[in-house]
């Protein structure tokens, strides 16, 4: 039973080896890229306080606010130029090396980044993000926890 009126009978079987290939040149690609991928982010630890029962007193930590024009360092408007100097400062007086920033909607990534670069160089030890928190939400959470 010929398949073809010539005679010759076709391959039927998948040719897996390029695909093996391919597959093993992706593999060492990941490998060799992953580890310049994992150094270049910032580790930051979470907490596991509630922003209401966690706050700390302005002697332990530095307190950021950024807005979309103004930074404040511990409700003390300064600009992004002086900021390195300042908190350089400040952090040596602190027991507690800990910043908390916190910022609007309507700032820029890029700005958050540079801000947790330069409380990164400036000494800090800890480094803490906060979220406004949404009215009414906080209430609802808190019932949560209290049923359970």
């Amino acid at each position: 039973m010929s398949m073809s009126a010539g005679g010759k009978d076709g391959i039927t079987d998948i040719n897996v080896t390029p695909l093996v290939d391919v597959s093993l040149v992706l593999v060492i690609i990941f490998m060799v890229t992953a580890p310049m991928v994992m150094q270049a982010g910032i580790i930051v630890g979470s907490s596991k306080v509630d922003a209401a029962e966690g706050e700390v007193s302005q002697n332990e930590s530095v307190s950021l606010r950024l807005t979309a024009k103004t930074i404040f360092l511990n409700d003390q408007a300064v600009t992004l130029e002086a900021l390195p100097a300042i908190m350089t400062a400040k952090l040596k007086v602190n027991k507690k090396k800990v910043v908390t920033i916190t910022s609007d909607d309507d700032v820029k990534h890029g700005t958050v980044v540079e801000v947790l670069d330069i409380a990164k160089q400036s000494g800090a030890q800890g480094l803490s993000i906060m979220k406004k928190p949404v009215p009414g939400k906080l209430d609802k959470d808190k019932k949560k926890k209290k049923k359970k």
